[in-house]
């Protein structure tokens, strides 16, 4: 079982790096992944890193993204709702399928531990208009 992680993860995180070619000040690497008790649906934690003045792009998750900020300073835009501050030792949930952004508006990298309890099978984020 552990192999079969180790190489889910793996092929997790070789996803990953094809979609941080399209953004280079952002990283999401999938640290772990398993099943959880509700069916069809996976936990996954991950590592999260944004270099200053970096914004992720507005997406989605099949799920909802449960993330505690590290280091630095992070401002969240989750659509129909006014845009967010946290800093180092806060944490926000962001609702299934909502739009937003996340964008570092520190001076330094930011690093952030993000849990996805998202749909199995789907991709954790895909960019939303």
């Amino acid at each position: 079982m552990k192999s079969i992680l180790k190489w889910s993860t793996w092929g997790l995180a070789i996803a990953a790096g094809a979609l941080l070619a399209q953004n280079p000040g952002f990283q999401r690497v999938v640290v772990a992944k398993a099943d959880v008790s509700f069916p069809g649906h996976e936990a996954l934690i991950a590592r999260i890193e944004i270099n200053p003045g970096v914004a992720v792009g507005r997406h989605t998750h099949p799920g909802e993204e449960i993330t505690y900020v590290i280091d630095g300073e992070m401002e969240i835009s989750i659509e129909g709702e006014a845009p967010h501050k946290y800093k180092s030792g806060e944490g926000f949930i962001i609702p299934a399928g909502k739009k937003h952004d996340a964008k570092n508006v520190g001076t330094g990298k930011a690093t952030l531990s993000g849990v996805f309890y998202v749909e199995k099978g789907k991709p954790v984020a895909t960019p939303a208009p």
